[in-house]
């Protein structure tokens, strides 16, 4: 059987369309939401009225039922636009959304998977905590029994969408005895007596997105609230693979905005009477940049086919997050350097690439977690 590396004619008409809503509608907007810190809201019904929060959905449910391949490429390009203006979408579709998709019961998809793949509504995930972070384990956030109701106390902290959310989906335990086996996961609605959002978290970068704490303090929720009982959270977290294979697209997007923007200003400065991209310097620092990006885009273009077809893709996954985290930082300090001491200036997008990039590393999982994935994959 051939392989084929090239994408179809509707996924090329697909990022043709990307590009264009990426440019019209969400490049002008940029600016201002770095400066302010500030995810532009209205973006959210415009993407939903296109299908764009329900690429991965069913149609029944309101969405346009493609694979991962389809996903990658939104990711990729709205990482190419802008890292946290990607992040926030990302938080909504891939981990709000789709832990209600997978496990919610009819009324809860019709209440809050529906309106979300609509734009009408936002979501976010709640598991980081203060002193927990890769080991979810380690979470404090408890939600006792009482009758027919649960109550919450708990702290989150890194949550995207935080401050904007609408509803979160949180990890919580229920019985501190069972160790991991004891977490459950609630669905708790902005607004619910108990449940409040400390002030916006300021960060080195991803200023576009929202970040902030979530705060349980006896929160009550009903019993209709629970999404995933004890001793589901471990296959509930499985669930969340797709999210890291989405990711690894968005530090693609990343990558090839700081290499492009590299590469045009190579072509326009000037020194010693030519272009620096003359430069064998220079041109190599680009060839070796461009290579990186499309050795990851292979990587995780694999693990995007792979998850579409039903294969185990755990390993692939994870090696598609970790190189892709890890050219990314690369990429984007060496565009820094070709730009020289123009990319250390805040007018220049070249700085706000290498700080974008620093995160790529950390969240979805560290490099040090993926390697510990991968290490067990191969049997070690």
């Amino acid at each position: 059987m051939p392989i084929d590396f090239e994408f179809t004619d509707e996924q090329r008409m697909f990022r043709e369309m990307i590009v264009d809503f990426a440019q019209n509608e969400i490049e002008p907007l940029v600016e201002e939401a770095e400066a302010t810190q500030t995810f532009p809201k209205q973006l959210f019904p415009m993407l939903g009225e296109i299908g764009l929060l329900g690429i991965s959905f069913p149609e029944e449910y309101g969405g346009v039922a493609q694979d991962k391949i389809m996903d990658c490429i939104f990711s990729e390009e709205m990482g190419r636009v802008n890292a946290g203006i990607a992040m926030c979408i990302n938080a909504h579709t891939s981990l709000s959304m789709f832990p209600i998709y997978k496990f919610g019961s009819e009324e809860q998809k019709q209440k809050y998977l529906v309106p979300g793949i609509e734009g009408k509504i936002i979501g976010s995930l709640g598991i980081t905590e203060p002193n927990a972070g890769s080991d979810a384990r380690s979470i404090r956030t408890q939600a006792e029994k009482k009758g027919d109701r649960y109550v919450l106390n708990g702290t989150k902290t890194w949550i995207t969408n935080g401050t904007m959310c609408d509803y979160a989906v949180v990890a919580a335990y229920t019985d501190k005895t069972k160790k991991g086996h004891g977490i459950s996961i609630f669905i708790v609605d902005k607004g619910t007596p108990g449940f409040s959002v400390s002030g916006k978290m300021h960060k080195l970068g991803h200023r576009s997105a929202d970040t902030s704490e979530l705060i349980f303090e006896g929160c009550e929720v009903p019993e209709d609230s629970l999404l995933v009982g004890e001793g589901g959270f471990a296959g509930a977290m499985e669930t969340l693979l797709g999210a890291r294979i989405t990711h690894a697209a968005k530090s693609v997007g990343i990558a090839q905005a700081a290499f492009e923007y590299a590469l045009q200003y190579s072509k326009e400065r000037e020194a010693f009477g030519r272009p620096i991209s003359k430069f064998q310097a220079i041109s190599f620092k680009l060839a070796d940049m461009a290579v990186k990006i499309e050795t990851a885009r292979l990587m995780v273009y694999k693990a995007a086919w792979l998850y579409s077809n039903g294969k185990r893709c755990l390993k692939e996954a994870s090696m598609a997050k970790l190189y892709s985290a890890e050219i990314v930082q690369s990429v984007a300090t060496e565009a820094l350097q070709v730009l020289g001491g123009y990319g250390y200036s805040v007018e220049y997008n070249a700085e706000r690439y290498y700080r974008d990039a620093r995160l790529a590393s950390i969240t979805e999982g560290t490099s040090e977690i993926q390697r510990i994935v991968i290490s067990r994959e191969l049997g070690i």
